[in-house]
């Protein structure tokens, strides 16, 4: 899936709202048939729009189900469920193979360091992520990723297989500058996608862009001209990468949280800025850590990043007008201050999945106890239903769609059916907010 770059996408719950509601009555039919097209930008106009949205939860999964099986029948939109149901795959993969995430930071320390000591690596590397590898269509899609914060997802899986086989660069400082310049840049998706590509994530099995595939999909956009520069030096074998072997998956251990009263706290992560808690708090605010590593997001990215969080803090205020709702905290004494401030014995946290984030945890729930705030960690009711399907293949999880499907509509919490859009249609009209 993937949102429509005309321009920089607006971080707001409204618009993933609108975009969801927009494909579902304009293109979610023909999206088996039109998906893997790359239009070039702004004629993204076959996908959802939705990946940014998603990512960081403006817009929730069991939403986007409930919405899409509300106004079309299973049958004919099964393709677009299953796009939906990949990225859960990926980030219950992740959860179960931890080490993953961690090979990957390791492996791009490593890279960073051999572009310090290797001159012909670093002007190789350099050419790539500033469009100037000669490559049409690869430096087509680094300007549109510079641009815009998106290109179209088989140009991902095209982009990745040249910068692997064809301009033969560490897979890891690919994966880094996705990571470092898309809107719905996430941890799981991109790191095991990448993987995947290369040859790791399905040991043996690696994927080779070619002329003809980039002629069936690409045509409007690359070949209306003459000649398209340097496919000539396409690779023509894809010979997977090789690694250790992974530990074994490990079984998960999914928080529960606490019992939720009035008046605890609530602290929300650009993972997750959805309000479904089941409790009015006391506090809201959302805590941004500076990411540990060595990634730094674009301008782009990290504005996404940035109002996101705005929105769902003014979206906090409207469903809580009597609640004090706090700017976005970065440090974890900055949430010290916070919890005293507001005298709370209780701070509420959805499940921080593998990624940037996750590390700092472990200090700020120590931070915490040390002035007798408990940090309660609590799993959304869609990832405990779905993440344990995802410790194998994707088809482990693919199979088990109808009845995941059939679990959340018995369960009106989580899949609301056609409730869930005219609950938030009432709400954006009271608000004002609708047509902004």
């Amino acid at each position: 899936m993937a949102h429509e770059p005309g321009q920089l996408s607006v971080a707001k719950r409204e618009i993933g709202l609108q975009k969801l509601n927009q494909f579902l009555h304009s293109a979610a039919v023909d999206y088996p048939a039109r998906r893997n097209f790359d239009f070039g930008p702004g004629q993204h106009k076959a996908v959802s729009g939705l990946s940014a949205y998603i990512r960081h939860r403006l817009v929730s999964e069991p939403e986007v189900l409930a919405r899409t099986l509300t106004v079309h029948e299973f049958g004919r939109v099964s393709k677009f469920i299953e796009e939906v149901f990949w990225r859960t795959y990926w980030k219950g993969w992740l959860e179960h193979n931890p080490a993953v995430w961690t090979r990957y930071l390791k492996s791009l320390e490593q890279a960073h360091r051999a572009l310090d000591r290797e001159s012909g690596l670093y002007e190789d590397y350099l050419r790539a992520v500033n469009g100037e590898s000669g490559i049409g269509p690869f430096d087509a899609w680094i300007r549109e990723l510079r641009e815009t914060g998106y290109i179209h997802n088989h140009a991902r899986m095209w982009f990745a297989s040249i910068w692997i086989f064809s301009l033969r660069l560490p897979w890891v400082l690919g994966a880094d500058f996705f990571l470092r310049h898309l809107l719905d840049g996430d941890c799981a998706s991109n790191t095991l996608s990448w993987r995947w590509v290369a040859g790791l994530q399905t040991q043996g099995k690696a994927y080779l862009t070619t002329v003809d595939n980039l002629r069936k999909f690409a045509a409007d956009r690359f070949f209306s001209a003459s000649q398209v520069p340097g496919l000539k030096r396409l690779a023509t074998r894809a010979v997977p990468l090789q690694e250790a072997p992974l530990p074994d998956a490990s079984p998960l251990d999914l928080p529960s949280g606490l019992e939720r009263r009035e008046g605890d706290g609530l602290l929300l992560t650009e993972e997750d800025l959805g309000l479904d808690v089941g409790f009015e708090p006391g506090a809201v605010s959302v805590w941004r850590p500076e990411a540990n590593g060595i990634t730094a997001f674009s301008e782009a990215a990290r504005g996404f990043k940035r109002d996101a969080c705005a929105d769902a803090l003014s979206r906090s205020q409207l469903k809580w007008p009597n609640v004090d709702v706090s700017q976005s905290l970065t440090s974890t004494s900055s949430v010290v201050d916070w919890v005293q401030q507001h005298a709370l014995r209780t701070v509420h946290m959805a499940h921080v999945p593998q990624g940037f984030i996750k590390p700092s945890l472990t200090n700020l729930a120590s931070a915490l106890g040390d002035v007798g705030c408990e940090l309660s960690v609590f799993t959304r009711a869609y990832d405990g239903l779905c993440w344990p399907h995802c410790r194998r293949g994707f088809f482990q999880l693919r199979k088990q769609i109808p009845m995941l499907i059939e679990r959340m509509a018995l369960d009106k919490g989580l899949l609301k059916a056609s409730s869930v859009f005219n609950d938030e249609e009432q709400s954006l009209d009271e608000s004002g907010l609708r047509g902004t």
